[in-house]
């Protein structure tokens, strides 16, 4: 309350200031070659309340309502009238003027207040000033309210994107939980010795899952760990049947990534991967070179094998590319020769766009 009436009157304050200033500007004009000071002095007083009405009608009326709204034939035609009824008032402040002031002798008048169209410009000139200003201030006021509303619709996209995101990863953990716990059920089945060891390599992923998959970021280290202990549950289960390659040399191992980014191409690889003469192999790369992070799984298959498979965990994964890196990944799953091969590829992986916005 105390700020409003604060505000008030300050501004109050800075509009008496302004009209004492224009009062002073018609006095100056009038005062030049008049013989009579007192009758420049009134005379540029009763042009004050046209000058007034005119200019608040344009500033504070016209402006707003229909120049800023982009109401242009209307602002035009009111802007119009304005000037037809000014005019007249202006001509019959002259000449109520000249009859009261003057006691009809124009030689007391100002020479400069005999000239209407004289008249007329000086104070147009005030309302086309004030106009102006008005005008800056209301295109600045939009701009911080369009800048402000575009500042609120990026933190709601940023909110959207994270929840989305956060679903996603969520969906992520019980997908993985599912796969592996059908394999030690298997493995509990056929009363495998591993199945103890086995459980050892899901305490540890869990662990990755509980500590590390909830951060925005990993190291690139951390996530290849995460996959060769994924590897070394499957091997397990695999036993003998399994011939694996990898090769992460030329992975950068300090390289910030979201968590669980390349694990679904691995999983996906041992579900859907077919064994040929009696062997699942699989191939899985990984670099880092000219700020291109290049992830590729290769995995044996039937060629009746469908061009794109791997269900819930690849959908999954486009989904957060998408969010994550706009325009600047690329991941392609298909038959290549005799292997089902899914690769991506990401551009300056370390620019997450969620974190940017």
């Amino acid at each position: 309350m105390n700020q409003n009436t604060n505000r008030l009157a300050k501004t109050t304050a800075l509009h008496i200031l302004f009209w004492l200033g224009v009062w002073f500007y018609f006095m100056y004009f009038f005062n030049y070659s008049s013989n009579d000071r007192e009758v420049a002095f009134w005379f540029s007083i009763c042009l004050m309340p046209v000058t007034l009405i005119t200019t608040y009608t344009v500033s504070g009326y016209l402006i707003p309502k229909y120049l800023i709204l982009k109401k242009y034939g209307l602002f035009a035609l009111y802007v119009l009238y304005t000037v037809i009824i000014s005019s007249y008032a202006i001509m019959l402040s002259i000449f109520g003027c000249f009859i009261i002031l003057s006691e009809v002798e124009i030689a007391r008048m100002p020479p400069l207040s005999r000239n209407f169209w004289f008249v007329l410009a000086l104070v147009f000139l005030v309302v086309g000033a004030v106009s102006a200003v008005r005008i800056m201030e209301l295109g600045y006021r939009n701009l911080n309210k369009a800048q402000a509303m575009e500042k609120d619709f990026l933190k709601r996209r940023l909110y959207f994107k994270d929840q989305e995101l956060n679903y996603l990863k969520k969906q992520i953990h019980p997908h993985f939980l599912f796969n592996t716990l059908n394999t030690i059920y298997s493995m509990a089945v056929r009363q495998s010795k591993d199945t103890p060891e086995v459980i050892l390599k899901l305490s540890e992923l869990l662990d990755y899952l509980l500590y590390q998959a909830n951060k925005p970021t990993v190291a690139l280290s951390k996530e290849l760990d995460h996959i060769r202990s994924y590897i070394e549950l499957e091997r397990i289960r695999f036993s003998d049947s399994l011939r694996l390659t990898t090769d992460f040399e030329s992975a950068d191992s300090e390289l910030l990534i979201p968590p669980m980014l390349l694990i679904p191409l691995v999983e996906n690889a041992f579900k859907h991967g077919q064994q040929q003469e009696g062997e699942l192999k699989l191939t899985i790369t990984c670099s880092y070179k000219d700020d291109v992070l290049l992830f590729t799984v290769l995995n044996s298959a039937r060629r009746e094998q469908k061009k794109e498979s791997g269900g819930l965990g690849l959908d999954n994964l486009r989904k957060r590319l998408n969010l994550l890196f706009p325009d600047r990944h690329e991941l392609t799953a298909g038959m290549d020769g005799g292997s089902f091969k899914a690769q991506l590829q990401i551009v300056n992986p370390q620019k997450i766009d969620n974190e940017k916005i």
